[in-house]
């Protein structure tokens, strides 16, 4: 029984160490634009019942279930990804764009195991990278490029005169007196986040050999709602951060103090003559 509290306690303290982790990783990414914030969802493992001896007499009266219920410990069962919006900061620049949709995603180019591949941010810091027939590429702050609703890296010609983005995602390009729209933010939107993963650099990418379909779903340019000179901020709570970390500290606490107590009984048991 005490090797068994023993093994349930560093179960427990394992998965625990995994909660923390996921909370240092929120509270690091608390200014990163666009940043969306992780949840761990814990599950108990594998019960067991050990009943005691059948005795008539004991079972007289007896109001609670013969035997001992003892667990395996706890596991991280998923990590829930919370696209809530976050707080909107104007910056007066034009290519800064934020989603004024919760579970809207911006779809961009980045480098996968498979080779080049479409991946989604809510991080809307945009920049103009030049290219080597003289033409302009959108891209985000990483230098990836930016998709346009034909799944197409978006590129301009360069001899332009001023850049903005509508309220549809459409980009806006001023040349000289005149200004026409060439481009168009490619916008999805996440029917069932949960089913997203993290990619790494505020980027979210679908599981392998997992189709698209029911989880992600394009949006139209009727349906886009952008917002230009205005960046995302990280929807990560920190006072609730803070308190998840200090509840997670306790629970492994005592898990450590449960795993010396029963080593503790051990040695008693040990010297009994």
């Amino acid at each position: 029984m005490i090797n068994r509290s023993m093994i349930q306690a560093s179960v427990t303290m394992g998965q625990l160490q995994n909660k923390l982790d996921l909370i240092g990783n929120n509270l690091s990414n608390t200014n990163t634009t666009g940043y969306k914030s992780r949840q761990a969802d814990f599950s108990s493992l594998l019960y067991q019942q050990i009943d005691n001896l059948d005795d008539p007499e004991v079972q007289k009266g007896r109001q609670t279930p013969a035997g001992i219920r003892l667990g395996s410990g706890a596991k991280l069962a998923h990590t829930n990804l919370d696209l809530s919006q976050g707080s909107l900061q104007n910056t007066g620049r034009e290519l800064d764009v934020a989603l004024l949709r919760e579970n809207d995603l911006i779809k961009i180019q980045a480098e996968g195991e498979n080779g080049l591949e479409t991946q989604y941010t809510r991080s809307g810091n945009f920049y103009l990278s030049p290219l080597n027939n003289g033409e302009m590429m959108l891209t985000t702050a990483e230098g990836r490029p930016v998709l346009g609703a034909d799944e197409n890296p978006i590129t301009l010609a360069g001899d332009m005169d001023g850049l903005s983005v509508r309220e549809d995602g459409a980009l806006l390009v001023t040349r000289g007196d005149q200004q026409n729209v060439e481009g168009q933010l490619g916008i999805t939107r996440a029917v069932r986040p949960r089913m997203l993963e993290a990619a790494g650099g505020n980027r979210f990418q679908l599981p392998e050999n997992v189709q698209a379909q029911g989880i992600l779903e394009n949006v139209s340019q009727q349906d886009t709602q952008v917002q230009s000179q205005t960046l995302e901020a990280s929807n990560v709570d920190v006072s609730k951060e803070m308190t998840d970390m200090l509840m997670a500290q306790r629970a492994y606490q005592f898990n450590a103090r449960s795993i010396s107590t029963s080593d503790q009984m051990m040695g008693l048991v040990n010297q009994l003559r």
